[in-house]
């Protein structure tokens, strides 16, 4: 019975392990320095320019899907949304908020799969015909 309790203690804590650091907004609010919140929606600073910005986050935090439009990336993850654009000065401003009603409403639905409504998680990759684009 011993043996069993430590096990089943021993994988709580690797479970727990492995889902420390997932969090995107820790990472963000770790990494980058914080210009604005406003209820769930935070913006940040990079003085990486956006590319290397957005290979750290998905690096550190791996998403869901990832997008690009418009001159600006997009990572989604469970729970949020992150868009990095390019800042005047050369770095990055990463808006981070979370999926609801504009995502629910079809808002990042222009980003192809993995961001509609429903979309599966491994949507990242490529698309079928019929997929808006």
């Amino acid at each position: 019975m011993r043996f069993v309790a430590g096990l089943l203690g021993t994988t709580l804590l690797l479970l727990t392990g492995c889902g420390a650091g997932s969090d995107v907004r820790a990472f963000l609010a770790d990494r980058y320095r914080l210009q604005d919140s406003r209820g769930d929606v935070a913006t940040y600073l990079s003085q990486a320019p956006l590319g290397t910005t957005t290979a750290a986050i998905a690096g550190a935090v791996p998403p869901a899907a990832r997008g690009v439009d418009g001159g600006s990336e997009y990572l989604r993850y469970d729970d949020d949304i992150v868009v990095v654009s390019g800042a005047p000065d050369g770095g990055s401003a990463v808006r981070v908020e979370d999926l609801d009603d504009r995502y629910n409403r079809g808002f990042y639905a222009f980003l192809g799969p993995g961001f509609r409504p429903g979309s599966p998680a491994g949507g990242a990759g490529g698309g079928g015909p019929g997929d808006v684009k």
